[in-house]
């Protein structure tokens, strides 16, 4: 049983039900996201964030999902893990198979060479960001990336280490139901 007390969706009100909206269609609010809930404030900037990634104009989902994935794998973040393998599958990316080849060697993902390229550079500085060097930014920007879609993508996976961090200290794993 997580040790901080989430809002259920039902419960739910303001501002944290306004949040919780943009997953009814889905069906359910991913227990990493009811996290939040006790900061209606942190909730409403979580959904912010979630919803500019979700519509990014350069960031397909797909290379999103799979930066979570991998990031969550990296982490030990089971529910993460599975939940974007089940996002990856429902999108048509990737069967089981393909995402377990994934999650064992990142550059077997199945991206067009600009898209693995800043999939393997988020992983690289997530993991080892002393090794990161101006000539790994230089060789994103000459594949056509800015370095707004750099920061973006970056920050998108070192988030997943801080909700990650959080998800453990909170007891989320207990009780969060499966995806």
């Amino acid at each position: 049983m997580p040790i901080i007390k989430i809002v259920p969706p039902e419960e739910a009100e303001g501002q944290v039900k306004e949040s919780y909206a943009m997953f009814d269609q889905f069906g359910m609010v991913p227990a990493p996201f009811q996290m939040f809930s006790p900061s209606p404030a942190l909730t409403g900037l979580r959904a912010q964030t979630i919803g500019y990634f979700m519509g990014h104009p350069k960031l397909s989902r797909g290379m999103m999902a799979l930066i979570r994935m991998l990031i969550a794998e990296e982490m030990k973040y089971y529910y993460c893990i599975s939940m974007n393998r089940e996002f990856l599958k429902s999108m048509g990316i990737m069967d089981e198979d393909a995402a377990a080849k994934v999650l064992a060697d990142p550059a077997s993902a199945p991206l067009e060479e600009k898209d693995k390229a800043l999939l393997l550079f988020v992983l690289k500085a997530v993991k080892t960001p002393d090794e990161v060097s101006a000539e790994d930014m230089q060789a994103l920007r000459d594949l056509g990336w800015s370095d707004q879609d750099i920061l973006e993508a970056t920050a998108h996976g070192a988030g997943m280490v801080s909700d990650g961090i959080l998800f453990k200290a909170f007891k989320m794993d207990d009780g969060a139901p499966a995806c």
